[in-house]
């Protein structure tokens, strides 16, 4: 087993491999009362010294492919966005996701299908600048639940790896995560990666409406955390008794 792994790699071979780029962790602290009517019965809400965590996550995906294919890049790369929270079952802490809007209608379809993720179509648009990432991001006209993200943010420090029992290790070492299929059954899904390469961040955030479609306003300065790259691995679904 990896060091920093909490248990170890699945035995049976990965099915999906992606790349992870110019990633923004933008975390709001939310009293768990709020967050755990979101949550299905079989998981249990995380929090950390008391607040759950809400966290809106812009990157770039690329590279993506399934296990024995090569990537393409007209499929396999565009702008991604989630909406999760941190959630456990049988002793295994992951990640809940509200949403995660995607800027590829074929990996939004696949990622519905392979893994019962909320994806949801988005016109959006990540663009390297001198001034840092430009990230905008819109639902299509139509989608019942109408989010927007608009944002320009990069990397203000050194790169480090959380130390053990920080929020911030709490927050972004994750090797898991959890989803709901339409008849309410709960599934997991592993995943693998290094540690998390990050730095400190700043943001310009001048729209955000990602938590809207739960009912909530986030307010206030949110903890921020930028990776450059990360190259990870996906196993498929397990069911969550």
């Amino acid at each position: 087993m990896s060091t920093h792994r909490p248990w170890p790699r699945p035995r049976r071979p990965w099915l999906l491999a992606m790349q992870w780029h110019d990633l923004l962790f933008a975390h709001w602290p939310v009293p768990a009362a709020t967050l755990r009517p979101l949550i299905p019965a079989p998981l249990e809400l995380q929090t950390f010294e008391g607040w759950a965590w809400l966290g809106v996550v812009p990157f770039r995906m690329a590279g993506t492919r399934l296990r024995g294919t090569p990537s393409l890049p007209i499929l396999s790369a565009f702008p991604e966005l989630n909406v999760r929270t941190y959630v456990t079952a049988g002793g295994k802490p992951g990640v809940w996701f509200f949403s995660l809007d995607a800027a590829s209608p074929p990996a939004v379809e696949a990622a519905r299908l392979l893994y019962h993720l909320p994806y949801v179509h988005a016109a959006m648009r990540c663009t390297t600048t001198a001034h840092g990432i430009d990230y905008v991001s819109r639902r299509h006209p139509g989608t019942p639940r109408p989010a927007a993200f608009a944002a320009r943010y990069r990397p203000t420090g050194e790169l480090y790896h959380a130390t053990p029992g920080s929020l911030e290790r709490w927050l972004t070492e994750r090797y898991c995560l959890y989803a709901a299929n339409r008849h309410g059954r709960v599934w997991r899904a592993e995943i693998d990666h290094p540690p998390w390469p990050l730095q400190p961040a700043t943001a310009e955030i001048a729209h955000n409406s990602m938590a809207a479609p739960l009912g909530l306003r986030l307010e206030g300065a949110p903890l921020l955390h930028f990776a450059r790259r990360l190259d990870v691995v996906a196993w498929g679904l397990d069911r969550v008794p």
